[in-house]
Order: C-alpha cells, then structure tokens, then sequence
C-alpha cells in the first residue's frame, strides 16, 4: 500500500521516462572513452561501445533515485557496474570460444585471447577506480566523495566487490554443471543466482545504499533485483528458441555447442517420458551435429510443453520483482524498474 502522505506518479510510458538517463549514461561512457587511445583503450572502447542494453546501470540510477537520491554524483557507480559487466562478458566469450558478441566479432575474436584476458581484467579492476571517482581529492571522512558521503560510497564498493567474487562462483558452477542434465532444477537456480544475479543485486542495492535509502528500502530492492536476475536469465535461456542470432547478436548454437543445462532444457529433461529423454540426451550429448541438435531441442521443448513452462515460470519471477517495489514509495523511478522487470520477459536479445 502506497502511505497516504506519499504523492503517486503516473507515468505513462515508464521506459520513456527513463531515455534522458540512458542518453545521459551514453554520453558519459563515450565522453570517457574517446577514440584514438592506446591499445587496451581502444579494445576497451570495442568491448563498451556500441553499448548494450545498459540496464545494469539503468537499475543503479533508478534504485537510487526510488530511495529519494539518485543524480549525476550516481553516473560514475551506475558506469561501473557495466565495466564489470562487460568485463566478465569478455571474458565469457574466451571461456566459451564465442565468437560473436552485440552482433559482430567478440573481442577474443577480432584481438585474440591474450587481450581478451588483459581487457576483462582492466575493466572490471578498472571499476573501483571509477566507483570511487574523486576520493583521492576528498579531505578527511566527513567530507564528500564526488558529491556522496564516503561512507556510503565505501558500503558500494563492499557490495560490488561481493558480486564479482559471485559472478566467479557462478561461473565455476556453470562449468561444473556443462553436459549434466541430471543435475536437477535447484542447482540451476543457484547458478543462475550467483552468475547473472549479481550484477543485478548490486546494481539495485548499491543505487540503494547510494542514495541514502534505509535498510528496509535497500532490502526491497536487493529482493527486486534476485527475481528480476531469475526472470532475465530464465528469459535468456529461451531465446535460442524464440528469436534468431540477428536479433539476439549471438549465436543459437552457443548452449547447445557448450553443452550447457539451460532452464527450458531442464524443465524439458524433467517433464519428458523416458523416449523424449534419451532424444535430448544424445542432442546434449555431441551425438548429432550443433545445427541438427538445436532442431531437435527446440522439437522437444515444444512436444513436452517445456517452452510454454519456462516462459510462465519466467513471467511469474518477474511478477515476484515487481511486488517487492510496493514496499517503496510509488514513483517515476519505481515505475521504470517495474518496467524493466516487464522487458526482462518480453525483450527479444
């Protein structure tokens, strides 16, 4: 219930709304990266720019704003969280030899491995210089850190610092689990918790905590964002199924080449009588060609009603993100994150 003394906004198109901060958000990333720098700059600004979806540092500005703060002095967090995210993208693409990334050469494909390696690493080291932007020029503790309160600046820092270390723990964990269609519903959440949950944790609750919001508030939002990262990730694992690699920018092939466990593959593995089981089985198991096995993936996902599962399974997360915000004031700002939470199961890349 929104409290009586607490004025409503209506916002028509909450996405809309919310353009001035992505515009502002681009011009900054752009302003920081020119072009025509030294090497690792320049393959940094590859892997940056043309941007993404940017909604890691959307949900950082919007979290503090739904807290009564917010602003420029939140612009240099909300770009961190995206250079550690994109950093660990990099990364990824080593890991899972992708070549394609946003629609065009991933960085290990176009610059190879070894800068591959050393850009994820200067990104997401790269993070807390920016996080702590002008901290180096502050006087003693009392006195603000690029227009915040050190304090809260240094409660950012621990958070983000804790979702790298889960972002890695997610990561090992997925390895762990590649070719392993036994290893049940629960694990999956878990990985799916630590590896893509993370940025979204702290993004919202780091905005939280940016913007002087309670520990009520920031709890609100911390349980937004671990539905609203369950919601994304359960969405992600569909698309192989429901859009095409021009779309989405990346291959189709990816789960099905690595071998991963994804949701609907899970949810299908689950569901299917012992004939439809051993199908998947081999088509995860290298048995047919990539091309071949997505086909008959997909056949399965449909037969078995698992794609019609994971979609409603998705939907009913970001439901559950989208319930968290009433513990907030209604505002422009939570009708955006409701907003994203609604994109999250709707986009298609």
């Amino acid at each position: 219930m929104t409290p009586p003394d607490v004025a409503v906004t209506e916002v028509a198109d909450p996405l809309a709304e919310a353009a001035p901060t992505m515009e502002l958000l681009l011009r900054e990333l752009d302003r920081r990266w020119p072009r025509g720098a030294e090497r690792l700059h320049q393959i940094s600004r590859y892997a940056l720019l043309p941007a993404g979806k940017l909604l890691r540092p959307l949900l950082l500005m919007e979290s503090a704003e739904a807290v009564g703060g917010g602003g420029p002095a939140v612009v240099p967090a909300a770009l961190s969280v995206e250079y550690l995210h994109v950093g660990s993208l990099v990364h990824d693409d080593v890991i899972d030899g992708d070549t394609m990334r946003r629609g065009r050469p991933s960085v290990v494909a176009r610059y190879g491995t070894t800068d591959a390696i050393v850009t994820g690493d200067a990104l997401m080291l790269g993070m807390f210089g920016v996080l702590t932007d002008g901290a180096e020029d502050s006087g003693p503790l009392t006195e603000d850190v690029g227009g915040l309160p050190p304090g809260r600046v240094l409660g950012a820092v621990r958070v983000f610092a804790r979702a790298g270390v889960d972002l890695c723990r997610g990561q090992a964990m997925e390895g762990e689990l590649r070719g392993d269609l036994g290893c049940g519903l629960d694990r999956y959440l878990t990985m799916s918790a630590l590896k893509t949950g993370a940025l979204f944790r702290a993004a919202c609750r780091g905005g939280a905590i940016l913007g002087g919001g309670s520990p009520a508030q920031q709890q609100a939002l911390t349980s937004y964002a671990e539905h609203l990262g369950l919601a994304f990730q359960m969405h992600d694992d569909l698309l192989p199924y429901t859009s095409d690699s021009r779309t989405t920018g990346k291959s189709a092939l990816s789960d099905i080449a690595a071998a991963r466990p994804t949701f609907p593959v899970l949810l299908c593995h689950a569901m299917a009588g012992a004939p439809a089981r051993a199908r998947l089985e081999a088509a995860l198991g290298g048995a047919l060609p990539v091309a071949d096995a997505l086909r008959t993936v997909h056949e399965l996902l449909e037969t078995t009603g698992a794609l019609t599962a994971a979609r409603d399974r998705a939907t009913a997360q970001a439901d559950r993100a989208k319930s968290c915000l009433e513990q907030l004031p209604r505002s422009r700002a939570t009708a955006v994150l409701a907003a994203v939470a609604d994109l999250s199961v709707s986009r298609d890349r």
